[in-house]
């Protein structure tokens, strides 16, 4: 025999080798091979993953739905809030107009009493409403609360500090709902 009839005899016996191998009695002498408890731990171990991934999508859900439950809270007390300083504003022009009635001279007396109590209720309404007035006249000037219209050089009074009030401002909780317009000594 020659050398390249070696090779293609060690050669043949290699592929007959091989499709004994990979021949399906094969297979199922290999599958009869493989672990029963190797396949239920991998089956427990897919399955632990899957309730893992589950639980951290519904852990993201009920994040999500506690988020939207505070943000829709906040946005109706936002909503109220500012529902009520647009009434209050409306009110506090016309209390304006009755604080000037209540000012000036009237010779008739129980008019001017009638006039008083409609200033006092329409005051008790803004009242209830949570508003109030913001301090200004002798308070030191604060931009967030006064508009300065004008200053005045005033020795008696010290330096940036409300002189004068020509409309009150008012707030409700922490807003502001109008500034108060003041004169400023000493700015």
């Amino acid at each position: 025999m020659s050398e390249t009839e070696k090779d293609i005899n060690t050669q043949e016996q290699a592929e007959e080798t091989e499709a004994a191998a990979n021949s399906p009695e094969n297979e199922v002498e290999e599958a009869a091979e493989k672990d029963p408890v190797a396949e239920l731990e991998e089956k427990v171990k897919a399955l632990e993953e899957a309730a893992a991934a589950d639980k951290d999508k519904y852990l993201r859900l009920l994040a999500e739905y506690d988020n939207f439950r505070k943000r829709s809270v906040q946005e109706r007390l936002n909503a109220s809030s500012e529902a009520t300083a647009r009434a209050a504003l409306a009110v506090i022009s016309v209390i304006d107009n009755f604080e000037r009635a209540v000012a000036a001279e009237c010779t008739d007396e129980n008019y001017k009493k009638g006039v008083e109590m409609i200033y006092g209720q329409f005051t008790e309404v803004i009242k209830k409403l949570g508003v109030e007035e913001i301090d200004a006249a002798g308070v030191e000037f604060n931009p967030n609360f006064h508009n300065a219209v004008s200053h005045i050089e005033d020795e008696s009074l010290g330096e940036n500090v409300v002189a004068q009030v020509y409309q009150k401002g008012y707030k409700l909780g922490d807003k502001v709902i109008r500034c108060a317009m003041v004169v400023v000594a000493n700015p």
